[in-house]
């Protein structure tokens, strides 16, 4: 698979994991049950298996690594903070209010996210 396919994937992937989150975070607020079915929790493992892979086929297509480019390690970094700010949301904040919280922190990471993948800069703002 070439570089543009490979991007293409990788972004149409981060699309669809955002709006996923997005929808489960609101699903979450207002106490749906759709939350609960089996597809709803199985899909985004799925969609973040094929992201997570085709980061790796582009950083091995462009030769670019994290802990050796300053952005890449960022995004990494930046990564884990939206798992664990993601999992606080969706499933192991205590209350309402820690969720909501580190559900819209998550959201304003993934932006970051993104903005460092588009600037290539750690400081993209």
């Amino acid at each position: 698979m070439d570089i543009a396919a490979l991007k293409l994937v990788h972004v149409g992937c981060a699309a669809i994991s955002l709006a996923g989150f997005t929808a489960r975070g609101l699903g979450m607020l207002r106490g749906s049950a759709w939350r609960r079915r089996r597809w709803v929790r199985i899909a985004p493992h799925v969609v973040d298996t094929l992201l997570l892979l085709s980061a790796i086929g582009l950083m091995v297509a462009t030769g670019q690594y994290p802990f050796v480019h300053a952005w890449l390690t960022a995004k990494l970094l930046a990564l884990i903070g939206y798992i664990v700010l993601g999992s606080l949301a969706l499933n192991y904040g205590p209350t309402r209010t820690l969720r909501l919280g580190a559900w819209l922190a998550a959201l304003a990471v993934f932006g970051y996210i993104v903005a460092v993948a588009v600037t290539r800069r750690v400081v993209p703002f």
